[in-house]
């Protein structure tokens, strides 16, 4: 099994690069959002780190992103309480598709949470700025405040270009971008 993860700015479309692939994909951001929606012990464990938002069961996203602008310090008990129940899941996942030739990880803290030591391929996405603006802009919950506080935690995006095996440049228009993922994949396949 080959596992390939990819990385890249928030808003350089990491998300629709994983899918072009055609093989199973583990979306972490999905994956947090079934935890917020399902585990109730994740939520008791919120409650008592950040009791001023986290009000009720299913966990509400803007919950979360409204204590996280209040003071950026909750970001980090959030991903303390909630990181580990995403690796369980990574973990599931895997095991389930151990006979696939070739997995994705779309995982946004992937070098930061020290996860690339379990993936063989890195896949590095590149957008023009204005670009990773407008799809931001499509996204309901994300403001411009809370991007620039979930950077802070993030490794720098030249870091993670120059740790990539591969770089993807992604102009939002899908026959370009489906060719290069085509042309990664048949390089990873033949290696």
């Amino acid at each position: 099994m080959i596992k390939i993860a990819i990385l890249g700015d928030i808003g350089s479309g990491k998300s629709f690069i994983a899918k072009q692939f055609g093989c199973p994909v583990f979306n972490a951001d999905n994956e947090v959002k079934k935890i917020y929606k399902n585990d109730r012990n994740c939520y008791k464990k919120l409650n008592k780190a950040i009791p001023k938002h986290i009000l009720s069961f299913p966990i509400n996203k803007k919950e979360i992103s409204k204590s996280i602008l209040s003071n950026h310090k909750n970001l980090k008990k959030v991903i303390k309480i909630v990181h580990p129940l995403v690796r369980i899941k990574m973990n599931k996942f895997i095991d389930k598709n151990k006979k696939k030739k070739l997995i994705v990880f779309d995982i946004p803290l992937l070098l930061e949470n020290k996860i690339e030591k379990k993936v063989n391929i890195l896949i590095f996405v590149e957008a023009k700025k204005k670009e990773i603006i407008k799809n931001l802009k499509k996204r309901k919950n994300y403001s411009f405040k809370m991007i620039k506080i979930l950077k802070k935690y993030q490794l720098p995006i030249k870091y993670k270009k120059k740790k990539s095996d591969f770089v993807i440049k992604n102009n939002f228009k899908i026959y370009p971008v489906k060719n290069s993922v085509k042309l990664i994949k048949n390089k990873i396949l033949n290696r």
